[in-house]
């Protein structure tokens, strides 16, 4: 490697700088200028070059050539007398000519190294055998697929005559005739037949170089012309199954320009073949960007795209994605839906689902609508008492959803496969309830089926039953339960074997147990059993954020009910609904909607403010009670206040028909805060309950 020092950091000597840095053969030891801010001088500390204003220091016997860029004599003379023996010193013009010719010469190997590879990458690559004679019959070209074919190899054969090598050749003759030959057929060897064609190398002189033969083994051609066929076949297959399908479809080439569509595209876009194919991607798409050409820039699928395409703004959903053929781009294939038949599907999903739920009574925790912060905390705890075998008791009141908690409950618990069976404690008799929920063996009563019956425990073995209004069964029914939970059997009315079930109970109740415990007319041991794990569940007066979304619901319950297509709720409507109290929650929201939509004009899409008359009903209500407020005139402000609120308390008693338990729900106070303020004021105890 030669050691080169450069003096004069100009342009010319930046401009040899950056020459030099290029090549491989020599090493720049430092650049040299008297100017410290010289453009060479920057560009060599960039390279890591030692630079300095003093050239001197650097004439060693290491320093191979000096280049002289400045121009100043004085200082050639110098360099001439200081430099040693074996050292040239080369004017900056000749350096710069020399290395640009060498340069130079390295692009044109570099180019004639490219162009050869690339000849030989060609020759070598073809499906076709090649082979190349001079006018001496020997072999200068040989290529892999005549290798392949003749089976020997390019390094064997090269310099070879073309007869030793391939026997019964009739490339020798072209160099006699200098006449072409096109496909003809001969025999390759014993059994490899071949098509070939023949001809003669001449150049512009007319002088004849040699012989070329190309040739190719004839079952690549006839397998060839089956593929073709086959293609053909497969081709018009396909379109027609493009054509047949139900699916809009679209196909774009690499460049985003139409190729295809089918009859169900045209039908759904409104777009004929003449306004799509051979026209750019976005031509039909009338709000979007083109999804075809997206997926031709990123090479990746996309997925539930909405849009609108065609002349009337057809609302529409697309899937596309990139055709890769051998890892090469070819083009885009679209699958386009139509929004409102999705609409129309999904609806009818839904009413299918709501049906069977009808049928089946079933629910699950996607039915519970809530998002308030109560709600939240029960369906939590109620999840994960699904997952445990405790008995569970559901607190609320009338009409807060509890069966739909309990449905919830047995179908995310293990025992979702078995029955589920519901039983309302207060809606039957004693004895009747009796036997319904433990069943009886024959004779056990006037009346009784032959061969006895099974009881309600006994049909839901292995799975759940659901006691609702548990507050309402009598003392020996409590035992039998406490029995059923304590030990897992039952005894049949007028039987004596206990009968082993496995069942989860889930009872509910919307009375205060507590205060039915301290009266007596609840056990106090089978309490303990039940309430080891109470869910809560929020009144909707509570909860007045979650009516929205509840009301959407039970419109679209309503809807189908009633056979209407209301929409929701006018603005107006859901202020109303939101400054009501709810006494009955979401039974009664579903009352009011219900009674709002059998008054609404066909025509009409929501519910307004107007077609709530309970509202108005509760109004009216309202006024009339402030007529009925006691006398306080002339009275001082504490006892108008206690004469007040003893008004209120006795009013809502009476509204309640004196449930102690709804009266003091009513006015948000405590039992024992309401038995206080009932003998303070001396108020009426006859009915209460």
């Amino acid at each position: 490697m030669q050691k080169v020092l450069i003096i004069g950091a100009g342009k010319g000597g930046t401009a040899l700088l950056q020459i030099l840095m290029k090549t491989k053969l020599i090493r720049i030891i430092a650049v040299v200028d008297q100017d410290p801010e010289a453009q060479g001088l920057q560009e060599a500390r960039r390279y890591g070059i030692a630079t300095s204003s003093d050239w001197k220091p650097y004439i060693t016997e290491d320093i191979d050539i000096i280049i002289h860029t400045t121009g100043d004599k004085a200082v050639m003379d110098e360099l001439l007398h200081e430099k040693k023996e074996q050292t040239i010193v080369m004017p900056g013009k000749l350096a710069y000519m020399v290395f640009q010719l060498m340069e130079e010469k390295q692009q044109l190997i570099q180019m004639l190294k490219s162009q050869t590879y690339k000849h030989d990458r060609i020759f070598n690559s073809t499906h076709d055998g090649m082979i190349f004679i001079d006018v001496n019959e020997t072999i200068i070209l040989f290529n892999q697929m005549a290798e392949k074919m003749v089976g020997q190899k390019r390094e064997h054969v090269i310099g070879r005559q073309i007869k030793d090598v391939v026997p019964n050749t009739k490339l020798p003759r072209i160099l006699e005739t200098r006449e072409p030959e096109y496909n003809q057929k001969q025999l390759l060897g014993k059994h490899l037949q071949i098509v070939t064609t023949r001809l003669p190398i001449i150049d512009e002189g007319g002088k004849l170089l040699g012989a070329l033969c190309v040739f190719k083994d004839i079952t690549d051609a006839v397998e060839l012309a089956e593929e073709v066929t086959n293609l053909k076949q497969i081709r018009t297959m396909l379109e027609a199954i493009i054509q047949s399908s139900d699916e809009a479809i679209s196909v774009v080439d690499e460049n985003g320009i139409g190729m295809l569509i089918n009859k169900a595209y045209t039908k759904m876009t409104g777009l004929s073949e003449s306004e799509v194919i051979g026209k750019p991607a976005s031509t039909d798409i009338s709000e979007g960007e083109s999804m075809h050409l997206k997926v031709l820039g990123t090479r990746r699928p996309v997925r539930g795209v909405r849009m609108k395409v065609g002349p009337n703004k057809k609302d529409v959903i697309v899937n596309v994605a990139p055709v890769i053929v051998d890892g090469i781009l070819k083009g885009s294939v679209g699958v386009i839906h139509d929004v409102s038949e999705i609409k129309t599907l999904t609806a009818e999903l839904n009413r299918a689902r709501q049906i069977i739920r009808t049928l089946e009574a079933k629910y699950t925790f996607d039915d519970i609508i809530g998002t308030s912060e109560q709600m939240l905390v029960a369906l939590e705890q109620a999840k994960l008492g699904a997952k445990t075998p405790a008995t569970i008791l559901l607190r609320g009141e009338s009409g807060t959803g509890k069966e739909l908690f309990a449905h919830a409950i047995h179908n995310e618990s293990d025992r979702k496969y078995n029955k589920f069976i519901r039983v309302n404690c207060a809606a039957l008799s004693e004895s009747l309830l009796e036997s319904e929920l433990f069943g009886y063996e024959e004779g056990a009563f006037t009346g009784a089926r032959r061969g006895g019956k099974k009881g309600l425990f006994e049909e839901a073995n292995n799975g759940s039953i659901f006691l609702d209004e548990i507050g309402e069964l009598t003392q020996s029914t409590q035992a039998k339960l406490l029995r059923v939970l304590q030990e897992k059997e039952i005894t049949r009315v007028g039987g004596a074997k206990a009968i082993s079930v496995n069942v989860r109970i889930i009872a509910a109740t919307n009375v205060n147990i507590e205060k039915a415990m301290a009266e007596g007319t609840f056990r106090e041991d089978l309490y303990y059993r039940i309430n080891r794990y109470p869910i809560s569940i929020p009144p909707l007066r509570q909860r007045k954020e979650d009516i929205e979304a509840l009301s959407i619901r039970l419109i679209e319950k309503i809807n189908q009910d009633y056979g209407r297509n209301v929409k929701g709720l006018a603005p107006n409507a859901l202020r109303a609904l939101s400054a009501y109290s709810w006494p009955g929650n979401v039974r009664e929201l579903e009352n009011v909607l219900g009674r709002a939509m059998i008054f609404l004009e066909p025509h009409m899409e929501r519910i307004e403010q107007q077609h709530l008359p309970v509202f108005e009903t509760e109004l009216s209500e309202k006024s009339g009670a402030r007529s009925d407020f006691p006398d306080v005139e002339g009275e001082k402000l504490s006892q108008a206040v206690e004469k007040f609120e003893a008004h209120v308390i006795q009013k809502t008693l009476e509204k309640h028909k004196f449930n102690r338990t709804k009266t003091a729900k009513a006015l948000g106070v405590s039992i024992r805060n309401l038995y206080y303020k009932m003998d303070k004021y001396g108020l009426a105890n006859d009915g209460m309950q």
